[in-house]
């Protein structure tokens, strides 16, 4: 069975104008008077739907009760023009087949939910136009990242999900074991060692951007941390660039061409979806991102940026002060009211950082850097790495981290360690920004959060 997609039909109808064509897809809406009846008609591969026209002889009134909201259907009939109209055509129906019965308790029968409902029924809320639209994009911009590291020559590794190494050193990780309840010996379990959901590919792909010199992963990683915000997850996806020859400044000019570009190619390919988000989500969202495309990131070190908020007239809820994490509400300080846009901040407190970032001259510092944008925050972090081997096991044995655990790490730079550097980006934060959607669980096909992890 032969079907016209609605997607080629909206690139250009003209070809089909007037001759008998059949679609297959879903009825996203059905409204009927007493001789003609409209139906909208959605096939998946393009967000707005075909516009149907039947008479009352087309479905019979037999069968008319069957073609209910979410219901599959074979529409057979001529493509008309209709000028002036939203739609610049529509089918003309001559015969209608219902392919899959959709039953009157289909959960997406009004046209309108909350978000929050339609998070709790997570394996249909896609057949939402704001779903389709957030799931369509992460699709283009997934596609987008790779083309911007492929065309750049870059190497797409695949490091590890279970992992005996913690990249940040904070502990939030899941275990991995096939070890019964109670039994805790790692010698007893699958690896033989403890073992872990990764937190980052990064240490992996360090040792791959030496033989390649320029890698990326992109891959899911894990937190177990107890967080339930509209920023984190449990499992999410991470882009981690890992570029040799590469100092700091170079990884941030690397940063920005990235984000510029993976816009830029989600704008020219996913038009129908931004625009829909424009109208209902984030009115102005399209000038957003097109201000980002053409406005250059501002740089600044962490003791700059501490300056400028103890400038600041707002009364924060948390000092800024010299060594302290900024907040949320600091880096929105910063990118909102005196930068007016995206900002890299660098030269983070050592304290502060992961074990495995350069250490600046000055002792107190570590050449970090991270890229904060407006109404998001913190969406970009990363580093030049320490190549200096005895630095490297100097810090490492001041954080209490078991060398032997990352002998291997530490043979990287003791095997012709140069100078090198990398960042992540989280997929879903960029994805909140270009969608305008406020909460990661909207960007996510099914969320693991928290006390969450059904499907």
């Amino acid at each position: 069975m032969q079907f016209i997609l609605i997607k080629n039909l909206f690139e250009d109808f003209k070809p089909y104008l007037e001759k008998e064509i059949s679609i297959g897809g879903f009825i996203r809406t059905y409204r009927s008077s007493k001789s003609v009846s409209f139906m909208e008609l959605n096939d998946g591969t393009f967000f707005k739907p075909i516009q149907v026209v039947l008479n009352e002889t087309t479905l019979g009134k037999e069968n008319e009760a069957l073609f209910l909201t979410g219901a599959a259907v074979k529409i057979t009939g001529k493509i008309v023009p209709t000028p002036g109209m939203k739609q610049p055509f529509e089918l003309a129906a001559s015969s209608a087949e219902l392919l899959a019965a959709c039953p009157p308790d289909y959960p997406l029968q009004k046209k309108r939910h909350t978000l929050e409902y339609l998070r709790t029924i997570a394996h249909l809320r896609a057949r939402t136009n704001t779903y389709y639209a957030a799931f369509k994009i992460r699709s283009v911009l997934s596609f987008a990242i790779h083309k911007f590291f492929n065309d750049r020559g870059f190497t797409y590794i695949h490091t590890p999900i279970i992992t005996t190494s913690d990249c940040e050193g904070a502990g939030e990780m899941f275990r991995v074991t096939t070890l019964p309840p109670g039994e805790t010996d790692p010698a007893k379990d699958f690896f033989g060692k403890d073992a872990r959901l990764t937190v980052s590919g990064q240490l992996n792909g360090e040792a791959f951007c030496f033989p390649f010199r320029n890698i990326y992963t992109f891959g899911p990683t894990f937190r177990a941390e107890n967080s339930n915000t509209p920023r984190h997850a449990a499992e999410f996806w991470m882009v981690e660039p890992e570029m040799a020859f590469c100092d700091l400044n170079m990884n941030m000019e690397l940063a920005e061409d990235m984000i510029k570009s993976i816009i830029a190619d989600t704008i020219t390919n996913a038009m129908p979806e931004l625009e829909f988000f424009n109208e209902f989500i984030e009115p102005g969202l399209l000038d957003k991102l097109n201000a980002l495309l053409n406005k250059d990131f501002a740089r600044i070190t962490y003791t700059q940026a501490i300056e400028q908020l103890k400038k600041a007239k707002s009364d924060f809820a948390y000092p800024a002060d010299w060594g302290c994490d900024l907040q949320t509400e600091h880096e929105k300080y910063l990118t909102e009211e005196v930068y007016k846009g995206p900002v890299f901040v660098t030269d983070y407190p050592k304290k502060i950082k992961s074990f495995y970032m350069r250490q600046n001259g000055d002792g107190k510092t570590v050449a970090a850097m991270d890229l904060l944008l407006p109404g998001v925050g913190e969406i970009i972090g990363g580093s030049q790495r320490e190549e200096r081997e005895e630095k490297l096991l100097a810090r490492m044995k001041e954080l209490g981290l078991n060398e032997k655990s990352y002998d291997w790490y530490v043979d990287t730079r003791r095997y012709g360690g140069v100078y090198h550097s990398g960042f992540g980006l989280g997929l879903e934060r960029i994805l909140m920004v270009i969608t305008g959607l406020k909460n990661i669980r909207d960007v996510i096909p099914f969320p693991r959060t928290a006390g969450s992890a059904s499907y």
